[in-house]
């Protein structure tokens, strides 16, 4: 999948085709996500309709070479094209950085690969679990004596999206400043073991090698999930006064007048007699009335929700977390909402997923002024495809 963001219609999502294609939909299966199910909506994974709102699909032959001419010239118009092969595949193409380069020399043009553009690893392709697994991720996650865990959505994926982003912004503003484009290297191993901080500061700099916690902290004591009468409370004292107001709230005021507990330090060291109090004294009450008795109190502290109850959380919907969009065979779908929001502005009514060739037609006329004989000889040799419903 290559995606550009052009300045006035958005994201395009082009879905590469193998061989000659003449009809539409038997030339591809398009994004592997499509297929990421049950569930379904319609046709359509949620898994698929859950990442790829205000998209606009064009189906291409990346192999003929009028199918690559047409994404140099999309890339002419573009600001920033982002792709997410093997190393070295779209060169074979004419579609490297240095091809597209030439053509749009102020191109923010990002790859994103499984271990970077180089290296003994580069060639492999890339999958959260497989990068979660050797960058060290899953030795940490899951419980104290237990086995490693996958965690429960692909963190590394969505991590290495973020460093993209903060590197293609960052890019645009060098662009804008110097009138030059920029190659950026992005890959889920190099995330992944950034986002190690402190755990590999710990080895790098005193040899100390990770453990798994659970829902515990290796340094800060109590800082995890306990179970109550009927779930599971959060609480997290991040420091000597946080604690004292948890031993206050608990019952449990002799704690803090116990001179191995008066520091974290202290604490940490006699982890597991402290823990084992507290546990049995938070399984006495009901997790409602935990989160009243620290109301207020400044100590932070949270249910574990399910993800029903996470979306009939005030607070989620007070931030706008439920987006709804209509598709075109889905119907009336939802997906989570943006994460942040601005002062000035409010983002644009969304769009929803495309379907597989859905804006073919739209972009080659609207967007590189393809007249319509053209359009129809690439949609007759196989060139391009559109979408016969949508």
């Amino acid at each position: 999948m290559i995606t550009w963001v052009l300045p006035d219609v958005g994201r395009i999502q082009i879905n590469p085709t193998r061989g000659k294609l003449l009809h539409y939909p038997s030339f591809c299966a398009g994004d592997d996500t499509r297929s990421w199910g049950p569930p379904f909506v319609g046709d359509e994974s949620a898994y698929f309709l859950s990442v790829n709102r205000n998209k606009k699909s064009v189906a291409v032959n990346l192999k003929d070479p009028r199918g690559a001419k047409i994404i140099l010239e999309l890339a002419g118009m573009c600001d920033v094209l982002v792709e997410n092969y093997l190393p070295g595949k779209l060169d074979q193409m004419g579609l490297g950085y240095d091809d597209v380069h030439k053509a749009a020399p102020r191109l923010v043009y990002c790859s994103i690969s499984g271990y970077g553009q180089t290296g003994p690893l580069s060639q492999r392709p890339g999958y959260d679990s497989i990068a979660s697994a050797v960058s060290g991720m899953m030795h940490i996650t899951g419980p104290e004596d237990g086995d490693p865990v996958r965690p429960g959505v692909a963190m590394t994926d969505l991590a290495t999206g973020l460093y993209a982003h903060g590197a293609i912004m960052a890019a645009l503003l060098q662009c804008h400043r110097t009138g030059r484009g920029v190659h950026i290297d992005c890959n889920l191993l190099s995330t992944q073991v950034a986002c190690l901080t402190h755990i590999a500061a710990n080895y790098l700099n005193a040899g100390k090698e990770a453990r798994r916690w659970g829902t515990a902290h290796e340094s800060i004591v109590p800082y995890q999930g306990f179970r109550t009468k009927d779930g599971f409370l959060v609480v997290a004292a991040g420091n000597d006064k946080q604690f004292i107001k948890v031993c206050k709230v608990s019952s449990l005021n002799h704690l803090s007048d116990e001179p191995k507990y008066k520091s974290n330090t202290l604490r940490v060291q006699h982890r597991q007699e402290l823990l084992h109090i507290l546990s049995q004294r938070f399984l006495e009450e009901l997790t409602g009335e935990w989160l009243r008795r620290f109301e207020g109190t400044g100590v932070p502290c949270g249910p574990i929700n399910n993800i029903q109850q996470v979306f009939s959380e005030p607070q989620v919907a007070n931030n706008g977390l439920i987006l709804e969009m209509n598709h075109p065979t889905a119907g009336k779908i939802a997906v989570p909402g943006p994460a942040v929001r601005f002062s000035t502005f409010e983002s644009r009514e969304p769009m929803p997923p495309p379907v597989i060739g859905q804006h073919t037609v739209q972009v080659l006329r609207d967007s590189l002024s393809y007249n319509d004989d053209v359009i129809n000889q690439l949609l007759a040799s196989g060139t391009v495809a559109q979408n016969e419903v949508h």
